[in-house]
């Protein structure tokens, strides 16, 4: 199957058109807020306000990812370019801006990986793996306002910039570049160090000057994240570092494990699932490192780790719709006949896109925020004083306290775990996250108790077939699916 260089550029402008509307169509109704796009964004909110990039003394994180959204969104004057008001529309847009930088940087995302796909298995492989990224039910996770969502971009373009050292005039450019990026992805959340062996072997083995370019590229990636731990060193906070990275992160309990995961990536996108195993599993037996160095490194540390989450998934989703791509073309290459081969290749990949494309626009579609625009609306319309305290999860509390100035507000309601309410008036945004964490002290359990009930918001998902795709992946949306507000006089 070949086609002209003018129609494959019309074939990738038409993707990213497609790509932009699956990353950025209704990115204010769905998915939901979720508890950690809260975390982010007020670690954001803190850079924007002057502040450190690490927030406090918890370390578990590095500090890029906050940096980088602080920087975008404080370059078009966010959120006083808002006029933020108390009514949940305007409240709306404060999650609206961030997650269209999200969907940009998908749509980004998507041509990256068009462009690697393309510099290492042909046009062929490289529409059909840009495509699948684009239009597959799994994409909807690169909605959230995410550590992972911001370091692919980086990840993306070291690896674009390794591919494209071997035999290159600017290859001592390129080979820095791709340490940047690689350090940057690092810097933004660790797990992406198993991208290491990835990157270094295709500098190492791609060119001549195989040490020299390796110490070259090695360097920013080593020395980028080492800001972090010196940034500790530099505020006195170097103990609590080393208890966070190497225990805390290592200790971790309430998440799922590899196969938890697995069957979730399973039951939201199965035709990607099969799909991509099937090309990993093509990939083993041709011996393919690039697929197999990418993949196994960051499924074996997922499994050492023992503490997941569905969107862990997002910086190897790339190379598993490469795989799936090589083998749909590999194997269509082996018809003798070229036009069989050709439209052969083609009605599978519009069969899989629009089967997928089908359950991903019922997906976004959706509507899995008002509930929780609702509740914040309210609380912000209430009388706070300064002898009333609001606990809530970081979903609510940077908007109280970043943007509607609301005082006495803990970073989330876990504190008073540590820290005892210190008004005698309390708000409490009862969210289902809320009622997950309740049982993890008696202060959360007590506090819920000495309350009452003065309002509730609610998600109706009762609407759609969640033990059927493509609506099981609303089991990953109910944030808002029943929020109490309470309030103790």
């Amino acid at each position: 199957m070949r086609l002209s260089c003018n129609r494959y550029h019309l074939l990738i402008i038409a993707i990213l058109i497609v790509s932009a509307f699956s990353h950025l169509w209704n990115v204010a109704g769905f998915p939901d807020i979720f508890f950690d796009e809260g975390v982010y964004m007020r670690r954001a909110m803190h850079v924007l306000n002057g502040q450190s990039p690490q927030e406090g003394s918890f370390y578990d994180h590095p500090l890029f990812g906050q940096t980088f959204l602080a920087g975008i969104l404080g370059s078009i004057g966010y959120p006083h370019s808002l006029s933020p008001s108390g009514d949940a529309s305007s409240i709306s847009m404060l999650y609206v801006v961030p997650r269209v930088i999200m969907g940009l940087l998908a749509v980004a995302d998507t041509f990256l990986i068009y462009k690697i796909a393309g510099k290492r298995y042909g046009q062929n492989a490289a529409w059909v793996s840009a495509v699948l990224f684009a239009v597959m039910p799994m994409s909807w996770i690169f909605r959230r306002i995410l550590l992972d969502s911001i370091l692919l971009p980086f990840l993306l373009l070291s690896i674009w910039a390794a591919l494209h050292s071997k035999d290159s005039k600017h290859v001592t450019w390129l080979v820095l570049l791709s340490g940047v990026c690689l350090g940057l992805a690092v810097f933004t959340k660790i797990p992406a160090f198993t991208m290491i062996p990835l990157v270094g072997g295709i500098v190492f083995f791609g060119n001549t000057k195989r040490f020299k370019l390796l110490t070259l590229l090695l360097l920013p990636v080593i020395l980028i994240p080492l800001l972090w731990p010196l940034q500790s060193i530099e505020t006195g906070h170097f103990n609590y570092w080393v208890h966070d990275v190497f225990y805390f992160q290592t200790h971790r309990v309430g998440g799922s494990d590899l196969n938890y995961i697995t069957k979730s990536f399973m039951q939201m996108d199965p035709a990607l699932f099969w799909l991509s195993a099937a090309g990993i599993g093509f990939a083993a037996i041709r011996r393919d490192y690039f697929v197999l160095g990418w993949f196994v490194p960051f499924v074996i540390f997922l499994y050492a780790i023992n503490y997941n989450q569905y969107f862990y998934w997002i910086p190897v989703i790339p190379v598993m719709c490469i795989a799936a791509a090589v083998l749909i073309v590999r194997l269509f290459e082996k018809i003798p006949r070229k036009k069989i081969s050709h439209a052969g290749t083609i009605i599978l990949v519009l069969g899989v896109c629009a089967f997928g494309m089908v359950g991903l626009v019922k997906l976004i579609t959706t509507d899995m925020t008002s509930a929780e625009y609702a509740a914040t609306a309210f609380v912000v319309n209430q009388p706070i004083h300064n002898d009333t305290s609001i606990l809530a999860s970081p979903t609510y509390t940077w908007i109280f306290s970043d943007v509607f100035h609301k005082k006495n507000v803990p970073l989330d309601y876990s504190q008073i775990l540590s820290y005892p309410v210190n008004t005698t008036k309390v708000v409490l945004v009862a969210d289902p996250h809320f009622i997950i964490d309740i049982n993890r002290g008696k202060q959360l359990v007590d506090m819920y108790n000495s309350t009452q009930l003065v309002a509730t918001f609610d998600d109706d998902i009762s609407k759609y077939d969640t033990d059927h795709y493509p609506f099981k992946s609303l089991y990953s949306t109910t944030e808002g699916k029943h929020i109490e507000i309470r309030v103790k006089n």
